[in-house]
Protein backbone atom coordinates (compact mmCIF):
# COMPACT_ATOMS: atom_id res chain seq x y z
CA UNK A 1 0.00 0.00 0.00
CA UNK A 2 1.27 3.48 -0.88
CA UNK A 3 1.93 6.23 1.62
CA UNK A 4 -1.28 7.79 2.94
CA UNK A 5 -2.09 11.46 2.50
CA UNK A 6 -4.61 13.52 4.45
CA UNK A 7 -7.04 16.03 2.95
CA UNK A 8 -9.25 18.29 5.06
CA UNK A 9 -12.10 20.61 4.09
CA UNK A 10 -13.59 22.82 6.81
CA UNK A 11 -16.55 25.25 6.63
CA UNK A 12 -18.90 27.17 8.90
CA UNK A 13 -22.53 26.03 8.88
CA UNK A 14 -25.46 28.27 9.94
CA UNK A 15 -27.17 25.79 12.32
CA UNK A 16 -26.13 23.65 15.30
CA UNK A 17 -24.23 20.38 14.99
CA UNK A 18 -27.29 18.27 15.70
CA UNK A 19 -29.09 19.78 12.69
CA UNK A 20 -26.03 19.30 10.45
CA UNK A 21 -25.78 15.66 11.47
CA UNK A 22 -29.51 15.09 10.98
CA UNK A 23 -29.31 16.51 7.44
CA UNK A 24 -26.55 14.02 6.56
CA UNK A 25 -28.43 11.11 8.15
CA UNK A 26 -31.65 11.59 6.18
CA UNK A 27 -32.62 9.98 2.90
CA UNK A 28 -31.34 11.94 -0.08
CA UNK A 29 -28.12 13.34 1.41
CA UNK A 30 -25.93 11.28 -0.93
CA UNK A 31 -27.84 12.58 -3.97
CA UNK A 32 -27.58 16.18 -2.76
CA UNK A 33 -23.84 15.84 -2.21
CA UNK A 34 -23.05 14.26 -5.59
CA UNK A 35 -21.63 16.91 -7.98
CA UNK A 36 -23.39 17.12 -11.34
CA UNK A 37 -20.11 16.66 -13.21
CA UNK A 38 -19.40 13.34 -11.41
CA UNK A 39 -22.50 11.17 -11.92
CA UNK A 40 -22.63 8.34 -9.40
CA UNK A 41 -25.36 5.74 -9.08
CA UNK A 42 -26.15 3.62 -6.04
CA UNK A 43 -26.11 0.04 -7.34
CA UNK A 44 -26.81 -1.66 -4.02
CA UNK A 45 -27.29 -0.69 -0.38
CA UNK A 46 -27.37 -2.87 2.72
CA UNK A 47 -28.16 -1.25 6.05
CA UNK A 48 -29.66 1.92 7.45
CA UNK A 49 -28.49 5.30 6.18
CA UNK A 50 -25.05 6.20 7.53
CA UNK A 51 -25.16 3.93 10.56
CA UNK A 52 -22.24 1.68 11.39
CA UNK A 53 -22.22 -1.46 9.24
CA UNK A 54 -24.14 0.00 6.27
CA UNK A 55 -22.58 -1.15 2.99
CA UNK A 56 -23.00 0.75 -0.29
CA UNK A 57 -22.00 -0.26 -3.82
CA UNK A 58 -21.59 2.69 -6.20
CA UNK A 59 -21.19 2.77 -9.98
CA UNK A 60 -19.17 5.68 -11.33
CA UNK A 61 -16.63 6.68 -13.99
CA UNK A 62 -12.98 7.63 -13.67
CA UNK A 63 -12.70 9.59 -16.91
CA UNK A 64 -13.92 7.19 -19.61
CA UNK A 65 -13.34 4.13 -17.39
CA UNK A 66 -16.38 2.71 -15.50
CA UNK A 67 -15.72 1.39 -12.01
CA UNK A 68 -17.44 0.15 -8.87
CA UNK A 69 -16.78 1.59 -5.42
CA UNK A 70 -17.73 -0.48 -2.38
CA UNK A 71 -17.84 1.47 0.89
CA UNK A 72 -18.79 0.53 4.44
CA UNK A 73 -19.74 2.84 7.30
CA UNK A 74 -17.53 2.05 10.26
CA UNK A 75 -18.24 4.73 12.91
CA UNK A 76 -21.41 6.54 13.94
CA UNK A 77 -21.59 9.05 16.81
CA UNK A 78 -24.97 10.86 16.69
CA UNK A 79 -24.63 14.62 16.48
CA UNK A 80 -20.89 14.71 15.91
CA UNK A 81 -19.26 12.10 13.65
CA UNK A 82 -19.66 9.33 11.08
CA UNK A 83 -17.11 7.53 8.94
CA UNK A 84 -16.93 5.39 5.82
CA UNK A 85 -14.08 3.37 4.36
CA UNK A 86 -13.44 2.00 0.90
CA UNK A 87 -13.57 -1.78 0.74
CA UNK A 88 -12.77 -1.83 -2.97
CA UNK A 89 -12.39 0.88 -5.55
CA UNK A 90 -9.89 3.22 -7.23
CA UNK A 91 -7.81 4.07 -4.14
CA UNK A 92 -5.29 1.91 -2.31
CA UNK A 93 -6.78 3.35 0.88
CA UNK A 94 -9.73 5.67 1.62
CA UNK A 95 -11.05 6.61 5.05
CA UNK A 96 -13.53 9.50 5.11
CA UNK A 97 -14.41 10.98 8.50
CA UNK A 98 -17.23 13.54 8.73
CA UNK A 99 -17.04 15.69 11.87
CA UNK A 100 -19.21 18.53 13.13
CA UNK A 101 -19.09 20.54 16.34
CA UNK A 102 -20.82 23.59 17.77
CA UNK A 103 -18.99 26.89 17.91
CA UNK A 104 -19.26 28.99 21.11
CA UNK A 105 -20.29 32.01 19.03
CA UNK A 106 -23.04 30.04 17.26
CA UNK A 107 -23.25 27.81 14.23
CA UNK A 108 -21.21 24.73 13.51
CA UNK A 109 -17.91 23.71 12.00
CA UNK A 110 -18.25 20.96 9.38
CA UNK A 111 -15.03 19.10 8.67
CA UNK A 112 -14.42 16.38 6.11
CA UNK A 113 -11.16 14.51 6.61
CA UNK A 114 -10.06 12.04 3.95
CA UNK A 115 -7.06 9.78 4.53
CA UNK A 116 -6.20 8.25 1.20
CA UNK A 117 -3.45 6.48 -0.71
CA UNK A 118 -3.20 6.31 -4.49
CA UNK A 119 -2.52 2.99 -6.22
CA UNK A 120 0.94 1.91 -7.47
CA UNK A 121 2.82 3.60 -4.64
CA UNK A 122 5.27 6.42 -5.37
CA UNK A 123 4.46 6.40 -9.08
CA UNK A 124 0.79 6.95 -8.29
CA UNK A 125 1.66 9.94 -6.10
CA UNK A 126 3.87 11.49 -8.78
CA UNK A 127 1.48 10.90 -11.67
CA UNK A 128 -1.87 11.33 -9.94
CA UNK A 129 -1.20 13.33 -6.79
CA UNK A 130 -2.01 16.75 -8.22
CA UNK A 131 -5.06 15.44 -10.04
CA UNK A 132 -6.40 13.81 -6.85
CA UNK A 133 -5.92 17.00 -4.82
CA UNK A 134 -7.66 19.12 -7.44
CA UNK A 135 -10.55 16.66 -7.71
CA UNK A 136 -11.01 16.57 -3.92
CA UNK A 137 -11.02 20.37 -3.63
CA UNK A 138 -13.50 20.70 -6.46
CA UNK A 139 -15.82 18.07 -5.01
CA UNK A 140 -15.79 19.31 -1.42
CA UNK A 141 -16.25 22.95 -2.41
CA UNK A 142 -19.48 21.84 -4.06
CA UNK A 143 -20.55 19.58 -1.19
CA UNK A 144 -20.02 22.21 1.50
CA UNK A 145 -21.82 24.90 -0.53
CA UNK A 146 -24.86 22.65 -1.04
CA UNK A 147 -24.92 21.64 2.63
CA UNK A 148 -24.65 25.21 3.89
CA UNK A 149 -27.34 26.64 1.61
CA UNK A 150 -29.74 23.74 2.13
CA UNK A 151 -29.41 24.11 5.90
CA UNK A 152 -29.96 27.86 5.66
CA UNK A 153 -33.09 27.44 3.57
CA UNK A 154 -34.57 24.81 5.84
CA UNK A 155 -33.71 26.85 8.95
CA UNK A 156 -35.79 29.75 7.59
CA UNK A 157 -38.92 27.65 8.21
CA UNK A 158 -37.65 25.61 11.16
CA UNK A 159 -40.64 26.60 13.27
CA UNK A 160 -43.09 24.99 10.84
CA UNK A 161 -44.18 21.36 10.88
CA UNK A 162 -42.60 19.02 8.31
CA UNK A 163 -44.77 18.54 5.22
CA UNK A 164 -45.97 15.55 3.26
CA UNK A 165 -45.45 16.66 -0.34
CA UNK A 166 -46.73 14.89 -3.45
CA UNK A 167 -44.43 15.53 -6.43
CA UNK A 168 -44.97 14.76 -10.11
CA UNK A 169 -42.18 14.75 -12.69
CA UNK A 170 -39.64 13.37 -10.23
CA UNK A 171 -37.41 11.93 -12.97
CA UNK A 172 -36.90 15.33 -14.61
CA UNK A 173 -34.09 17.81 -14.00
CA UNK A 174 -35.95 19.84 -11.35
CA UNK A 175 -37.87 16.97 -9.76
CA UNK A 176 -34.82 14.74 -9.30
CA UNK A 177 -33.07 17.55 -7.39
CA UNK A 178 -36.16 18.67 -5.45
CA UNK A 179 -36.96 15.27 -3.92
CA UNK A 180 -33.65 14.82 -2.02
CA UNK A 181 -33.69 18.50 -1.06
CA UNK A 182 -37.05 18.00 0.64
CA UNK A 183 -36.23 14.68 2.31
CA UNK A 184 -32.94 15.93 3.77
CA UNK A 185 -34.96 18.80 5.24
CA UNK A 186 -37.15 16.33 7.12
CA UNK A 187 -40.16 16.38 4.78
CA UNK A 188 -41.90 13.29 3.41
CA UNK A 189 -42.14 13.01 -0.37
CA UNK A 190 -44.72 10.91 -2.18
CA UNK A 191 -44.03 10.54 -5.90
CA UNK A 192 -46.83 10.68 -8.45
CA UNK A 193 -45.96 7.82 -10.81
CA UNK A 194 -47.39 6.19 -13.89
CA UNK A 195 -47.62 2.41 -13.82
CA UNK A 196 -47.17 0.26 -10.75
CA UNK A 197 -46.37 2.40 -7.68
CA UNK A 198 -43.79 1.40 -5.09
CA UNK A 199 -44.33 1.84 -1.35
CA UNK A 200 -45.34 5.44 -0.61
CA UNK A 201 -45.91 6.37 -4.26
CA UNK A 202 -49.24 7.60 -5.65
CA UNK A 203 -50.46 6.10 -8.92
CA UNK A 204 -51.91 8.34 -11.60
CA UNK A 205 -52.71 7.94 -15.28
CA UNK A 206 -53.36 11.46 -16.61
CA UNK A 207 -53.89 10.17 -20.14
CA UNK A 208 -56.86 8.13 -18.87
CA UNK A 209 -58.01 10.80 -16.42
CA UNK A 210 -57.27 8.55 -13.42
CA UNK A 211 -55.81 9.28 -9.99
CA UNK A 212 -55.57 7.23 -6.78
CA UNK A 213 -57.60 9.57 -4.58
CA UNK A 214 -57.27 7.38 -1.49
CA UNK A 215 -53.46 7.52 -1.67
CA UNK A 216 -53.53 11.25 -2.39
CA UNK A 217 -55.67 12.01 0.66
CA UNK A 218 -53.76 13.66 3.48
CA UNK A 219 -50.89 15.32 1.59
CA UNK A 220 -50.07 18.84 2.81
CA UNK A 221 -48.75 20.18 -0.50
CA UNK A 222 -48.33 19.24 -4.15
CA UNK A 223 -45.54 20.17 -6.56
CA UNK A 224 -46.54 19.49 -10.16
CA UNK A 225 -43.59 19.33 -12.57
CA UNK A 226 -44.66 16.71 -15.13
CA UNK A 227 -44.73 17.52 -18.84
CA UNK A 228 -43.23 16.31 -22.10
CA UNK A 229 -39.89 17.99 -22.96
CA UNK A 230 -40.21 21.03 -25.21
CA UNK A 231 -36.78 21.14 -26.85
CA UNK A 232 -36.25 17.48 -27.80
CA UNK A 233 -36.40 18.00 -31.56
CA UNK A 234 -38.54 19.62 -34.23
CA UNK A 235 -42.20 20.26 -33.49
CA UNK A 236 -44.33 18.03 -35.66
CA UNK A 237 -48.09 18.35 -35.22
CA UNK A 238 -47.99 15.14 -33.20
CA UNK A 239 -45.23 16.50 -30.98
CA UNK A 240 -47.08 19.75 -30.38
CA UNK A 241 -50.21 17.83 -29.44
CA UNK A 242 -48.20 15.78 -26.93
CA UNK A 243 -46.63 18.90 -25.40
CA UNK A 244 -50.04 20.53 -25.00
CA UNK A 245 -51.79 17.38 -23.72
CA UNK A 246 -49.10 16.46 -21.20
CA UNK A 247 -49.32 19.89 -19.60
CA UNK A 248 -52.95 20.91 -19.92
CA UNK A 249 -54.69 17.56 -19.48
CA UNK A 250 -52.25 16.32 -16.82
CA UNK A 251 -52.76 19.49 -14.79
CA UNK A 252 -56.53 19.36 -15.18
CA UNK A 253 -56.71 15.72 -13.99
CA UNK A 254 -54.52 16.49 -11.00
CA UNK A 255 -56.43 19.61 -9.97
CA UNK A 256 -59.86 18.03 -10.36
CA UNK A 257 -58.63 15.20 -8.14
CA UNK A 258 -57.30 17.60 -5.51
CA UNK A 259 -60.64 19.41 -5.46
CA UNK A 260 -62.45 16.15 -4.64
CA UNK A 261 -60.34 15.33 -1.57
CA UNK A 262 -61.92 15.46 1.89
CA UNK A 263 -58.91 17.46 3.06
CA UNK A 264 -57.30 19.20 0.09
CA UNK A 265 -53.64 20.25 0.35
CA UNK A 266 -52.89 23.79 1.44
CA UNK A 267 -50.79 24.67 -1.59
CA UNK A 268 -50.12 23.57 -5.16
CA UNK A 269 -46.89 24.71 -6.82
CA UNK A 270 -47.43 24.07 -10.51
CA UNK A 271 -44.71 24.42 -13.13
CA UNK A 272 -45.31 26.95 -15.86
CA UNK A 273 -42.89 28.65 -18.26
CA UNK A 274 -41.58 32.00 -19.41
CA UNK A 275 -43.02 31.04 -22.80
CA UNK A 276 -46.20 32.64 -21.43
CA UNK A 277 -44.81 36.05 -22.47
CA UNK A 278 -43.86 35.14 -26.04
CA UNK A 279 -41.16 37.03 -27.95
CA UNK A 280 -41.03 40.52 -26.38
CA UNK A 281 -37.72 42.04 -27.52
CA UNK A 282 -36.26 44.44 -24.93
CA UNK A 283 -39.46 44.84 -22.86
CA UNK A 284 -38.91 44.11 -19.14
CA UNK A 285 -41.51 41.57 -18.05
CA UNK A 286 -42.97 41.09 -14.57
CA UNK A 287 -45.77 38.85 -13.36
CA UNK A 288 -48.29 41.56 -14.20
CA UNK A 289 -47.23 41.68 -17.89
CA UNK A 290 -49.68 40.37 -20.45
CA UNK A 291 -49.35 37.10 -22.30
CA UNK A 292 -47.67 36.97 -25.69
CA UNK A 293 -48.22 35.13 -28.95
CA UNK A 294 -47.06 31.81 -30.31
CA UNK A 295 -47.47 28.11 -29.59
CA UNK A 296 -45.74 28.18 -26.19
CA UNK A 297 -47.70 31.23 -25.06
CA UNK A 298 -50.97 29.51 -26.01
CA UNK A 299 -50.00 26.28 -24.24
CA UNK A 300 -48.83 28.08 -21.10
CA UNK A 301 -52.08 30.07 -20.81
CA UNK A 302 -54.09 26.85 -21.02
CA UNK A 303 -51.66 25.11 -18.65
CA UNK A 304 -52.14 27.75 -15.95
CA UNK A 305 -55.91 27.91 -16.52
CA UNK A 306 -56.13 24.14 -15.92
CA UNK A 307 -55.41 24.72 -12.20
CA UNK A 308 -58.82 26.44 -11.77
CA UNK A 309 -60.46 23.47 -9.97
CA UNK A 310 -57.74 23.59 -7.28
CA UNK A 311 -58.15 27.34 -6.79
CA UNK A 312 -61.92 26.97 -6.57
CA UNK A 313 -61.40 24.36 -3.83
CA UNK A 314 -59.51 26.93 -1.76
CA UNK A 315 -56.00 25.67 -2.52
CA UNK A 316 -53.31 28.36 -2.79
CA UNK A 317 -51.88 27.93 -6.30
CA UNK A 318 -48.46 29.17 -7.42
CA UNK A 319 -47.60 29.15 -11.14
CA UNK A 320 -43.81 28.88 -11.34
CA UNK A 321 -42.92 30.49 -14.68
CA UNK A 322 -39.58 28.82 -15.22
CA UNK A 323 -36.78 30.45 -17.17
CA UNK A 324 -33.87 28.52 -18.67
CA UNK A 325 -32.76 26.25 -15.82
CA UNK A 326 -28.96 26.02 -15.70
CA UNK A 327 -27.37 22.78 -14.55
CA UNK A 328 -24.62 20.67 -16.04
CA UNK A 329 -26.74 17.69 -14.97
CA UNK A 330 -29.24 18.26 -17.80
CA UNK A 331 -31.37 20.72 -19.74
CA UNK A 332 -30.14 23.46 -22.06
CA UNK A 333 -26.68 23.86 -20.49
CA UNK A 334 -25.86 20.16 -20.72
CA UNK A 335 -26.75 20.24 -24.42
CA UNK A 336 -24.51 23.26 -24.99
CA UNK A 337 -21.47 21.95 -23.11
CA UNK A 338 -19.95 19.54 -25.67
CA UNK A 339 -19.66 22.27 -28.32
CA UNK A 340 -18.28 24.84 -25.87
CA UNK A 341 -15.81 22.39 -24.31
CA UNK A 342 -14.52 21.63 -27.80
CA UNK A 343 -14.09 25.35 -28.50
CA UNK A 344 -16.95 25.40 -31.00
CA UNK A 345 -19.53 27.39 -29.03
CA UNK A 346 -20.77 30.88 -29.67
CA UNK A 347 -23.78 33.16 -29.94
CA UNK A 348 -27.07 32.02 -31.45
CA UNK A 349 -28.59 34.29 -34.08
CA UNK A 350 -27.45 37.87 -33.56
CA UNK A 351 -27.02 37.16 -29.83
CA UNK A 352 -29.10 40.16 -28.80
CA UNK A 353 -32.12 38.18 -27.62
CA UNK A 354 -32.63 38.30 -23.85
CA UNK A 355 -32.22 35.02 -21.99
CA UNK A 356 -33.92 34.79 -18.60
CA UNK A 357 -32.08 32.04 -16.76
CA UNK A 358 -32.04 30.57 -13.24
CA UNK A 359 -29.77 28.10 -11.47
CA UNK A 360 -31.22 24.71 -10.57
CA UNK A 361 -30.44 25.39 -6.90
CA UNK A 362 -32.51 28.56 -6.95
CA UNK A 363 -35.43 26.77 -8.64
CA UNK A 364 -35.66 24.21 -5.86
CA UNK A 365 -35.20 27.03 -3.35
CA UNK A 366 -38.13 28.88 -4.93
CA UNK A 367 -40.32 25.78 -4.82
CA UNK A 368 -39.51 25.32 -1.12
CA UNK A 369 -40.15 29.00 -0.43
CA UNK A 370 -43.50 28.83 -2.23
CA UNK A 371 -44.58 25.83 -0.15
CA UNK A 372 -44.33 27.89 3.04
CA UNK A 373 -44.71 31.57 2.15
CA UNK A 374 -48.44 32.22 2.07
CA UNK A 375 -47.91 35.59 0.41
CA UNK A 376 -46.92 33.87 -2.83
CA UNK A 377 -49.82 32.95 -5.09
CA UNK A 378 -50.53 33.15 -8.79
CA UNK A 379 -47.69 33.70 -11.27
CA UNK A 380 -44.10 33.76 -10.01
CA UNK A 381 -41.25 34.39 -12.45
CA UNK A 382 -38.70 31.69 -11.58
CA UNK A 383 -35.69 33.52 -13.00
CA UNK A 384 -32.55 35.09 -11.59
CA UNK A 385 -32.62 38.88 -11.14
CA UNK A 386 -29.99 39.45 -13.84
CA UNK A 387 -31.12 38.32 -17.28
CA UNK A 388 -28.45 38.44 -20.00
CA UNK A 389 -28.36 38.67 -23.75
CA UNK A 390 -27.59 35.36 -25.43
CA UNK A 391 -24.18 36.56 -26.64
CA UNK A 392 -23.22 37.36 -23.04
CA UNK A 393 -24.19 33.86 -21.97
CA UNK A 394 -21.99 32.38 -24.69
CA UNK A 395 -19.09 34.66 -23.75
CA UNK A 396 -19.40 33.93 -20.01
CA UNK A 397 -19.65 30.18 -20.52
CA UNK A 398 -16.54 30.28 -22.68
CA UNK A 399 -14.66 32.24 -20.00
CA UNK A 400 -15.67 29.82 -17.22
CA UNK A 401 -14.56 26.86 -19.35
CA UNK A 402 -11.40 28.69 -20.53
CA UNK A 403 -12.47 28.10 -24.13
CA UNK A 404 -13.11 30.46 -27.05
CA UNK A 405 -16.76 31.13 -27.87
CA UNK A 406 -16.46 32.53 -31.36
CA UNK A 407 -18.43 30.10 -33.54
CA UNK A 408 -21.91 31.56 -34.17
CA UNK A 409 -25.04 29.64 -35.08
CA UNK A 410 -26.91 31.87 -37.53
CA UNK A 411 -30.65 32.36 -37.14
CA UNK A 412 -31.21 30.90 -40.58
CA UNK A 413 -29.45 27.71 -39.52
CA UNK A 414 -31.56 27.53 -36.36
CA UNK A 415 -34.76 27.77 -38.40
CA UNK A 416 -33.52 25.19 -40.92
CA UNK A 417 -32.40 22.72 -38.25
CA UNK A 418 -35.15 23.14 -35.68
CA UNK A 419 -38.03 24.93 -37.37
CA UNK A 420 -40.70 26.43 -35.10
CA UNK A 421 -39.13 24.91 -31.99
CA UNK A 422 -35.85 26.75 -32.63
CA UNK A 423 -37.65 30.02 -33.33
CA UNK A 424 -39.63 29.89 -30.06
CA UNK A 425 -36.87 28.58 -27.78
CA UNK A 426 -33.45 29.60 -29.15
CA UNK A 427 -34.31 32.89 -30.85
CA UNK A 428 -37.04 34.12 -28.47
CA UNK A 429 -36.24 37.26 -26.45
CA UNK A 430 -37.83 37.56 -22.99
CA UNK A 431 -36.36 39.77 -20.26
CA UNK A 432 -38.09 38.65 -17.06
CA UNK A 433 -37.75 40.08 -13.56
CA UNK A 434 -38.56 37.96 -10.45
CA UNK A 435 -40.64 40.72 -8.93
CA UNK A 436 -43.00 38.51 -6.90
CA UNK A 437 -40.22 36.43 -5.33
CA UNK A 438 -38.11 39.48 -4.46
CA UNK A 439 -41.11 41.25 -2.97
CA UNK A 440 -41.62 38.35 -0.58
CA UNK A 441 -37.96 38.35 0.44
CA UNK A 442 -36.63 35.33 -1.45
CA UNK A 443 -32.81 35.31 -1.61
CA UNK A 444 -31.06 33.95 -4.70
CA UNK A 445 -27.92 31.88 -4.11
CA UNK A 446 -26.75 32.56 -7.66
CA UNK A 447 -27.91 36.05 -8.73
CA UNK A 448 -25.29 36.34 -11.48
CA UNK A 449 -24.67 34.11 -14.47
CA UNK A 450 -20.98 33.56 -13.73
CA UNK A 451 -21.78 32.41 -10.17
CA UNK A 452 -24.34 29.91 -11.46
CA UNK A 453 -22.04 28.50 -14.16
CA UNK A 454 -19.03 28.22 -11.88
CA UNK A 455 -21.07 26.38 -9.27
CA UNK A 456 -22.62 23.77 -11.56
CA UNK A 457 -19.39 23.24 -13.53
CA UNK A 458 -17.17 22.93 -10.46
CA UNK A 459 -15.20 26.06 -11.32
CA UNK A 460 -16.04 28.08 -8.22
CA UNK A 461 -13.37 30.30 -6.69
CA UNK A 462 -15.02 30.22 -3.28
CA UNK A 463 -15.15 27.32 -0.86
CA UNK A 464 -14.03 25.73 2.39
CA UNK A 465 -10.61 26.00 3.93
CA UNK A 466 -8.53 23.15 2.56
CA UNK A 467 -5.50 21.44 4.07
CA UNK A 468 -3.31 18.81 2.48
CA UNK A 469 -0.87 16.79 4.55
Amino acid sequence: MGKSQVFEARSQMPVDAEAVFAWHAREGAFQRLTPPWEPVEVEEKQGDGIREGTRVVLRMNLGPVPLRWVARHTRYVPGSLFQDVQESGPFARWVHTHRMWDEPSGGTVLEDEVEYALPVGALGRVVGGGYARHRLERMFAYRHAVTREDLRRHAAFAGREPLTVAVSGTSGLVGSALVPFLTTGGHRVRRLVRGQPEAGDIAWAPGQGEMDLVALEGVDAVVHLAGAPIADGRWTEERKALIRRSRVEGTRVLCESLARLARPPRVLVSASAMGFYGNRGDEVLTESSTSGEGFLADVTREWEAATAPAEQAGIRVVHLRLGVVLSSRGGALAKMLPAFQAGGGGRIGDGRQWMSWVSLEDVIGLVHFALFDEGLRGPVNAVAPNAVRQAELARTLGQVLSRPALVPLPASAVRTLFGEMGQETLLLSAHLRPEAAERQGFTFIHPTLEQALRFTLGKTTEGPRFRHG
